[in-house]
């Protein structure tokens, strides 16, 4: 009997491993401890000694009782199908006996006890409601009553149940995810079958201890009061409302609304009778009833309230009400039950003014939980055929806040931005999605009310706050997204929309308030002016003024960084849309960023008044300026060599510097200042077009000296990768701009990017050589032919470098130079450049043909499986018919049939995955190639010789090769799936 195992093992307890159990003993007890705990697990009867331990309330440690309850969870969770029913009966006896322990304790269990048994209770619960205990609930409340321990444990284990049962959040460990996703279907209709029987049986039986316990403890036990109103919340979604929508019930909700420490969980708990799914006109006449009793007892006087944590909490629920009138609204509208919709539209109606002081409260937090309520209130109004004249009101008001509400308060920290700025930054943001609905209702009353404001700040800027300047340029610049133009065209199309933008705009720029000395007021109109660009090619008479101040102190020379740094960017984007209106102020321009665009060496101690990335943009605007200037040829190459000229004369000063250099830290300062200088440079390049070509510009020359100054970093023995990057970088951009002017600098350069190489460096470096295969073609075919096999040495001496076997990042580095490679080989192939291989000879021909065979079959990488079968469809195209290259059709019936067959078969070809059949699939066309090219020969070599070789039965051979001699690709390629399907079971 389990009684009797009890006592016999009782005498083994491991005191010694108990130890363990505290946060503070050292890692030997702490060890024994776990490996105590897995053999209790483990064992089928060596549990009983913990249950038999909680029961009599042996030990006083609160870890060790922890520990008791955990050995009898993983009991219940993983092993309560195989024990004995005399084991089942301990367990529930257990429980029983430790619960009314608790009502003899003077205190109770500390929070982290009382949750763990309440788990292990609601996991007995799941496990024998059903079957064995269905008095579950009964024995519980009888032998508790209200005794305030008892009832504590009580809801609590109410709550954990509701998170086994109903909560479909729950969170579990991966492998019990897997567990729960195999049996999702059995737990589904276990969950509801409880549910439904606990709807029969006991839940009248519940809500009434419910009442009863909220009654008596509302005085005295603030704690349990709100455990229990939780508990309601929790349930209340899946049973029946009548039980709780009653007078009796709801009063005493609305009288603990009154007490301090109360109010918050009983707002919660409202806020889930209200959100509980019902019929659309039973809901509406719910939330009046409910309205009207929170009126009456002084709950809409927001503003007579002082407490904001409860009115954050009461906020949400006026929230959830509004919702649900909406929803009723939209389901009656669409049952066309018009007198109904009609009643519930004037219940929301008067919702108004509540919603609007919420929206308006001073405290953030408040304000968010009612913008739902106010964004679906604006989408009923949408819908309206017309507006009333409150209507018309309701949504000006609803404005008036939001402008209101989007100010920045003094607190606001704009120099150190922490946790409180970021949600008052997510805030706005919901505030202009009530902005941009509101303007799809009434778009005309939106522009006049920003028109208004903005005004009205404009005129008296230099005595107004920053909050109120800053949210009057704000509400302009969002105009831009509520009001919505096809490609930024808000300057022509709807005249009045026009004429005010216009008009602002033209404030805007004119009133000096770009000179206000705070950073948002500066970023703001920044912002507005790059965001209305447009507005300057109807006005182009203002571009001087605003190209000043993106020049001077207000702009690019802030004293603020983050200033500088984003208006270097906007500088850009003004700069590439309105560059014809600027000719006459190139060299001005040019002269004034002078300094902006020098290269900051790391030993000037100077702090740079903008950063590397930030010049990126001084340098792509330069560029656009002196490309698309209209003067000649000769004054566009003399501006862009006085751009360029200081970066590689300060590039050639630095890398000397860099040869020399011994300090590992100055040498990364120096490798990543000369690479800055190479991206510069590079970026200049962006401004040319199709038409506006390098050598249309005659600036040919100036990128041929900049190559001849950056090149030889590559062979710095320093910093190499990055230098290395940064004038591989530069090359990618040649070969677009300076085209077959590039290629007498791509052998040197090849060369020493092989030297000394890794797979990262090789890894980037194919693609260039690719771009180049790909653009020059026959050009760079004497070239090609030349780096070919140096290439392939240096990715497979590299491939066949050894590496820990548990590296990640080797292998991910291999696996990608590899298919590098492969894509390489694919380039040479489809760009008709066959002799790049063909003359390498023989034996080097055929390494490199094994080396695709290779990647086709052994390495399970199904994206390079895919790129060698395109190579191998392609080469046999080339070199598999008549005159092809000697010796190719046998390599073909050798190695590349094979390797059609035996790819597919292997374990590792996944026929599930998306990708492995885009590779069975360029498989089944290389089979296709050289059928088309060897004909009824390779039919006769499957028939005869291969297929037998495989096993394959005659019938299944034949059956293939008919299907293979059909015109239609796409057959065959179903055909081979369901082949290779029948063949892998």
């Amino acid at each position: 009997m389990a009684c009797q195992s009890v006592q016999s093992i009782a005498a083994i307890m491991d005191e010694q491993a108990l130890l363990g159990l505290n946060p503070n003993a050292d890692a030997r007890y702490r060890q024994r401890a776990m490996a105590y705990f897995e053999q209790l697990k483990e064992s089928q009867d060596a549990w009983e000694v913990c249950a038999d331990a909680l029961a009599k309330g042996i030990y006083n440690d609160d870890h060790v009782k922890f520990f008791l309850f955990q050995v009898l969870e993983h009991q219940i969770k993983y092993r309560h199908d195989a024990l004995s029913g005399p084991q089942q009966q301990l367990i529930r006896e257990t429980l029983m006996k430790w619960l009314q322990g608790q009502l003899m304790n003077s205190q109770p269990e500390k929070p982290f006890i009382r949750n763990k048994a309440a788990q292990v209770f609601a996991l007995t619960f799941v496990m024998e409601y059903l079957t064995l205990w269905p008095k579950f609930f009964f024995d519980i409340l009888s032998l508790v009553g209200l005794n305030p321990n008892g009832v504590d444990v009580y809801l609590r284990t109410l709550m954990a149940i509701d998170a086994e049962v109903v909560d479909r959040d729950t969170l579990h460990s991966t492998e019990a995810r897997n567990l729960i996703y195999n049996s999702t279907f059995q737990d589904t209709r276990r969950n509801t079958l409880i549910k439904d029987t606990m709807r029969e049986q006991c839940i009248p039986n519940l809500v009434e201890s419910w009442f009863q316990i909220l009654q008596a403890y509302q005085q005295t036990q603030p704690e349990i009061t709100c455990q229990c109103l939780e508990v309601v919340g929790s349930y209340v979604s899946w049973i029946d409302l009548n039980l709780i929508a009653n007078d009796r019930f709801v009063n005493l909700l609305l009288s603990q609304m009154s007490v301090a420490e109360l109010r918050e969980e009983a707002c919660d708990c409202l806020f889930e009778i209200v959100n509980k799914g019902m019929d659309p006109v039973d809901k509406t006449k719910l939330v009046e009833s409910l309205c009207q009793v929170l009126q009456s007892a002084g709950f809409f006087h927001v503003e007579q309230e002082e407490d904001v944590d409860f009115l954050a909490k009461f906020s949400r629920l006026v929230n959830g009400m509004g919702q649900s009138l909406v929803l009723s609204w939209t389901k009656l509208v669409k049952v066309g039950d018009v007198k109904a919709a009609n009643d519930t539209l004037q219940a929301l109606e008067g919702k108004v003014p509540l919603l609007l002081q919420l929206l308006v409260h001073t405290d953030d937090d408040i304000s968010a939980n009612i913008v739902a309520f106010c964004y679906d209130y604006l989408h009923v109004l949408k819908q309206l055929p017309q507006l009333t004249d409150q209507q018309k009101a309701n949504i000006e008001a609803i404005m008036l806040a939001i402008m209101k509400k989007l100010t920045y308060d003094d607190e606001y920290n704009f120099d150190n931005e922490g946790e409180d700025e970021a949600m008052f930054v997510e805030y706005r943001k919901q505030l202009k999605m009530l902005l941009d609905r509101l303007a799809q209702v009434s778009p005309d009353l939106l522009l006049e009310a920003v028109r208004r404001v903005f005004n009205n700040t404009m005129q008296t800027w230099q005595t107004a706050s920053f909050m109120e300047v800053e949210v009057a340029v704000r509400l302009v610049y969002m105009l831009g997204e509520a009001l919505p133009a096809s490609h930024g065209a808000h300057f022509t199309g709807d005249a009045t929309k026009a004429s005010v933008l216009q008009e602002m705009m033209r404030t805007l720029v004119t009133c000096g308030v770009s000179g206000y000395q705070h950073t948002s007021v500066s970023l703001e109109f920044f912002e507005t002016v790059v965001r209305y660009e447009k507005f300057f090619l109807v006005e182009p008479h203002h571009i001087p003024l605003v190209l000043m101040a993106f020049l001077d102190h207000r702009g690019l020379r802030h004293s603020s960084p983050k200033v500088r740094s984003r208006v270097a960017y906007l500088f850009s984007r003004f700069v590439k849309t309105l560059h014809k209106h600027m000719n006459a102020f190139i060299e001005d321009i040019l002269r004034q960023i002078q300094d902006l665009l020098a290269l900051a060496p790391p030993e000037n101690g100077f702090p740079a008044l903008l950063t590397s990335d930030d010049q990126l943009f001084m340098f792509e605007t330069a560029g656009i300026l002196i490309v698309h200037g209209d003067g000649p040829a000769e004054r566009k190459q003399g501006l862009m060599r006085s751009l360029l000229g200081p970066l590689m004369e300060a590039f050639g000063l630095l890398l000397d510097k860099l040869s020399r250099e011994t300090e590992a830290e100055r040498q990364a300062a120096l490798g990543d200042c000369l690479s800055h200088a190479v991206g510069f440079a590079s970026r200049t390049s962006k401004a040319f077009s199709n038409k506006q070509t390098v050598k249309h510009c005659g600036c040919t020359q100036v990128y041929r000296d900049c190559l001849q100054a950056f090149l030889p970093a590559l062979g710095c023995p320093v910093q190499r990768g990055p230098l290395r990057s940064a004038v591989r970088s530069f090359l990618h951009r040649m070969i677009i701009c300076l085209e077959e002017e590039v290629l007498p600098f791509v052998p040197a350069a090849s060369e020493h990017m092989l030297k000394d190489c890794e797979a990262k460096d090789l890894q980037e470096f194919i693609p260039l050589i690719s771009q180049i295969t790909a653009k020059f073609k026959v050009q760079v075919s004497p070239f090609l032919q030349q780096v070919f096999m140096p290439l392939v040495v240096a990715i497979f001496e590299i491939l066949g470098r050894p590496a820990e076997e548990n590296d990640q990042t080797a292998a991910l580095e291999k696996q990608m130079l590899r298919r590098s490679y492969f894509t390489f080989i694919q380039t040479i192939a489809s760009s008709g450049m066959n002799e790049v291989m063909a003359n390498q000879g023989p034996e080097n021909i055929e390494k490199v043909l094994f080396t695709i065979i290779q990647g086709a079959v052994d390495f399970p990488d199904p994206i390079a499986q895919k790129t060698c079968f395109i190579v191998l469809s392609r080469l046999v195209e080339l070199w598999g018919g008549e005159g092809g290259m000697v010796g190719f059709p046998d390599f073909i019936y050798k190695h590349i049939v094979p390797a059609c067959f035996l790819a597919p078969l292997k374990p590792t070809f996944d026929l599930t995955d998306a990708q492995t059949i885009l590779t069975l699939s360029e498989c089944a066309l290389t089979l296709k190639m050289i059928y088309n090219k060897r004909g009824p020969e390779f039919i006769q070599f499957l028939q005869q010789d291969y297929l037998p070789s495989l096993q394959v039965a005659p019938e299944i051979t034949q059956e293939l090769c008919q299907v293979l001699q059909q015109p239609d690709v796409k057959v065959f390629k179903n055909y081979i799936k369901a082949f290779f399907q029948r063949a892998k079971l």
